[in-house]
């Protein structure tokens, strides 16, 4: 003869005391709760994030020439694929003078792709451009530009990643400066 097989009973709970029980000892009980009753003439207070002061509505007061560009490493491929100069087309763009900015993380991550893109690499170590240095762990370019976006909103980004340009629509202020159709 077999093990005779249980069905299983879905939903149950053990079976507890109730707090206010009397079987329970005094200072296991729970104690009744006081309503503390609310002032109706005190002020309310509600966490609300700090809104940047540069804007103006949606229009950053920040931004004017000369415009800080922050260049992302997929921008530079790009502008060598499509053959442009990049300061001069950001000028052409803009109708002002640029000063393009690569972040530490950038460069790395320039470097870190190797011999193919040594054109790329010599762009980005062109004197026009300045080097911002990098205080965080890690050299993923994206959050180290989205982070210093969203510190300083005097930068307009320069990119064609389709998830930065969608992270970064996400803040308020900053614009975006991509390439399509060679221009």
């Amino acid at each position: 003869m077999g093990k005779q097989k249980k069905t299983r009973k879905y939903a149950t709970m053990k079976r507890m005391l109730s707090l206010r029980d009397e079987r329970l000892k005094e200072k296991d009980r729970l104690k009744p709760k006081k309503k503390e009753k609310k002032d109706p003439s005190a002020l309310k207070e509600r966490e609300v994030p700090q809104h940047p002061s540069c804007l103006f509505f949606q229009y950053n007061t920040q931004l004017g020439p000369p415009y800080h560009i922050l260049v992302d490493t997929n921008f530079i491929n790009f502008s060598i694929k499509a053959k442009l100069d990049l300061v001069q087309s950001m000028m052409d763009c803009l109708y002002a003078k640029c000063i393009p900015c690569i972040t530490d993380c950038v460069m790395a991550e320039i470097e870190k792709l190797g011999q193919k893109y040594r054109v790329a690499l010599r762009i980005a170590k062109d004197p026009r451009f300045d080097r911002l240095p990098c205080t965080h762990k890690g050299t993923y370019a994206d959050d180290c530009l989205v982070q210093r976006v969203t510190q300083h909103k005097c930068y307009i980004v320069a990119t064609v990643d389709r998830d930065l340009k969608r992270r970064i629509r996400k803040i308020p202020g900053v614009p975006i400066m991509y390439i399509s159709n060679h221009r």
